[in-house]
């Protein structure tokens, strides 16, 4: 879910690190100052093992889903296609920040271009709106192979597939292109430092000198038809399959049926719960220091392409049972 700038706390996202000196008269800077994390300076190299480590988690767990998934004819179906479009976001997701991240955590590499900061901004928005939209999808999946199992191919063909992708891409690609147009229109007039650790819509936009109440105007529109229909969609889609699963007529029957969504609802609790959380604190934590706001944005963008791949290989048999012939080495 991406956050809406409804409070532009900016005196309480710019702190003590913006002295006067820094307040220049200037429109429009080539570049902007990325701090990493404000107050924790001290502790950056210790703070890139754990990121270091979730990064290459993510990137080794989710290459090996595609790769899985490439090499196995079986697993050439539409559940699986859209387990690869989750991988293959996640992956983007995170190589969008963390290497410009790292870079300024080893060696102080602060500076980022103003095109290359609008660059990082959209599509840090666009793919956080991209694995919300895919959970949606797997949560039709789940609907559809539970209450028409039968028609469960002919409904969910590759055809289907390739045109929900489709879809999903423009919803969010279009829709994201606001922000840094908004973002670029905007002067900024008193400072290019953003006490941030990568280019977030509501950390840029706070640095602007004029009226930016459409941003929060667009902010809320984009809330409630990207993040807002996918979880109406989502709670839907489990109203019926709840409503399936307890019309089957034994306990075992609807213990193994359930099973089957364990994993969709971990990936969900995997990507709303930090979500929920960072948009909770950056609204209502006003108290809260700033270095703290900044490590839930962190986590809320490196959890899901770390947990995402853990999930599905453990709790998808095919995947989990291609995973263990790989590594023992076992003809199929």
């Amino acid at each position: 879910m991406q956050e809406t700038p409804v409070c532009l706390r900016v005196g309480h996202l710019l702190p003590y690190y913006l002295s006067d000196s820094n307040r220049t008269d200037f429109t429009n800077p080539s570049t902007f100052i990325l701090l990493g994390i404000p107050g924790l300076e001290a502790a950056h190299v210790w703070i890139t093992i754990p990121f270091c480590a979730m990064y290459v988690t993510a990137i080794l767990g989710n290459f090996t889903i595609l790769f899985i998934v490439k090499r196995e004819p079986s697993l050439h179906e539409p559940v699986f296609y859209f387990l690869c479009m989750l991988a293959v976001t996640d992956l983007l997701i995170s190589t969008s920040t963390m290497p410009k991240m790292l870079s300024i955590f080893w060696f102080n590499s602060r500076e980022i271009s103003f095109s290359a900061c609008l660059t990082q901004m959209y599509f840090v928005h666009a793919l956080s709106a991209m694995e919300s939209g895919i959970l949606v999808y797997l949560a039709f999946d789940r609907y559809v192979a539970i209450c028409h199992p039968l028609r469960h191919s002919a409904i969910l063909t590759n055809s289907v597939v390739a045109k929900i992708g489709l879809a999903l891409v423009l919803r969010c690609g279009i829709l994201t292109l606001a922000y840094p147009f908004l973002a670029r229109r905007w002067p900024y007039c008193r400072t290019n430092i953003i006490p941030h650790s990568y280019c977030r819509f509501i950390a840029v936009v706070n640095l602007a000198c004029a009226d930016i109440q459409i941003g929060s105007y667009y902010g809320l529109f984009y809330l409630f038809s990207v993040n807002g229909m996918d979880v109406f969609f989502i709670t839907v889609s489990y109203t019926q399959i709840l409503r399936a699963i307890f019309r089957l007529p034994t306990k075992d029957a609807r213990i193994k049926t359930f099973g089957t969504c364990i994993s969709h609802l971990c990936a969900i609790l995997a990507l709303y719960i930090p979500d929920f959380f960072s948009a909770f604190m950056q609204r209502f934590g006003h108290n809260v220091p700033l270095h703290f706001l900044v490590l839930i944005a962190n986590v809320y963008l490196l959890v899901p392409p770390v947990l995402h791949p853990i999930i599905y290989g453990v709790r998808t048999k095919q995947i989990r049972g291609r995973l263990l012939q790989v590594f023992t080495h076992k003809e199929t």
